[in-house]
């Protein structure tokens, strides 16, 4: 058998983790989540890259949001709506 040599670039992963589409990408899904969820005011999106990579938050916003988390679960069970 022969052996299969497998290279990271990780300079390469690096620049697309902290790349501007994919934090536009994750913020459209981020959206996707928020709006299942029942939308603004109670929910928001939150772009939150680091130095590493691109990230968004998403979260309550109102109390009224909070209490839709803790009794109907709204944001745990909108999640798969960033599924693409």
């Amino acid at each position: 058998m022969s052996e299969l040599r497998l290279e990271l670039h990780n300079d390469g992963f690096n620049e697309v983790r902290r790349s501007p589409a994919l934090q536009q990408e994750l913020h459209r899904r981020g959206q996707k989540v928020v709006d299942a969820a029942g939308g603004a005011p109670d929910f928001q999106v939150i772009d939150s890259p680091s130095s590493s990579r691109a990230r968004v938050i998403v979260t309550t916003a109102t109390t009224a949001g909070r209490k839709a988390e803790a009794t109907d679960r709204a944001l745990t069970r909108a999640f798969d709506a960033a599924r693409g």
